[in-house]
């Protein structure tokens, strides 16, 4: 075994979810992006399989061809150390953006600040600011 992944399956957009979180944390980039293309399971364009990075971090993501209840769920989440107050400040603000704070941006026992929050992706991060 090599490494382990996560992969993310949203329901339509993919691409759009990466182009966001690129452009919210530094030094990250989509890396590999297949379409679906004309005759195949997926609907036309839509991601039939993507890597991108965070940080150094690597992810796979995919437009699911297959509608299932199912999506993200608050269990899972991405944790981020943050540098400074201004950058969970701003990661916090944009990230809540049309998704739900699970824990408002506070000072708590176990960090200087936190905050948990679910994009409007559904995909749910966990922000700290250790002390």
């Amino acid at each position: 075994m090599k490494k382990v992944t996560p992969f993310l399956m949203f329901q339509g957009n993919a691409e759009e979810a990466m182009n966001y979180y690129t452009s919210l944390i530094e030094d990250s980039e989509i890396t590999s992006l297949t379409r679906y293309e004309a005759n195949e399971a997926g609907e036309e364009g839509s991601v039939k399989k993507a890597t991108f990075s965070l940080k150094g971090q690597e992810f796979m993501c995919i437009d699911s061809n297959v509608k299932h209840e199912f999506t993200f769920t608050p269990s899972f989440s991405l944790f981020i150390t943050c540098d400074t107050e201004e950058e969970i400040n701003r990661l916090y603000e944009n990230l809540s953006e049309g998704g739900k704070v699970l824990m408002p941006l506070d000072d708590y026992s176990f960090s200087k600040k936190f905050g948990w929050v679910v994009d409007q992706f559904g995909v749910s991060w966990q922000l700290n600011l250790p002390s």
